[in-house]
């Protein structure tokens, strides 16, 4: 009687396992076709994702705050997919999503969304990747690198003096 209690015990927790392994299988197999860096990326956003579902669980945050920031990790989710799949490279830059009303945490004086373009530098700091609908309305930042950034000075300063040699 003991063994084969024993045995349906060990069958019920070998499906169990297997269950959580399909499971988790199926929530990383569509991260699967991404390099090693776009997957981490992805694995810290879902790390986040967790820290903010944590904080509201323990009501350290309001439900403005909660959904403000699942939908912005989720906008950038988006957004890095987006460019994996354009890029078809493992690589992503540093990426900040604000909201229309955040656009001041960024920029001292910051631009106004509607005139953003796609591909447009902003402030010799950011470049605009776009706006993604998450909920709220995102607007996407890809933080230049130190070598975009010394790069765009130069070329700011080189095209200057030229208009003031032509004048």
């Amino acid at each position: 009687m003991s063994d084969t209690r024993f045995i349906r015990l060990a069958v019920i927790g070998s499906l169990i396992l297997s269950a959580a392994f399909s499971a988790f299988g199926q929530t990383s197999k569509g991260e699967d076709q991404f390099g090693p860096v776009v997957r981490a990326y992805l694995g810290y956003l879902r790390n986040e994702q967790e820290v903010v579902d944590d904080r509201a669980s323990r009501h350290e945050v309001n439900t403005a705050y909660y959904r403000r920031n699942s939908n912005r990790i989720r906008a950038l989710r988006q957004m890095a997919i987006q460019i994996a799949l354009e890029t078809q490279n493992d690589y992503l830059p540093e990426l900040e999503a604000v909201a229309g009303d955040e656009l001041g945490v960024l920029f001292d004086r910051p631009p106004r969304f509607q005139s953003l373009k796609v591909g447009e530098v902003v402030q010799t700091n950011f470049r605009y990747m776009g706006m993604v609908r998450s909920g709220d309305v995102f607007y996407v930042f890809a933080r230049l690198d130190p070598y975009e950034q010394a790069e765009l000075i130069k070329s700011v300063k080189l095209s200057e003096s030229a208009a003031g040699s032509a004048v």
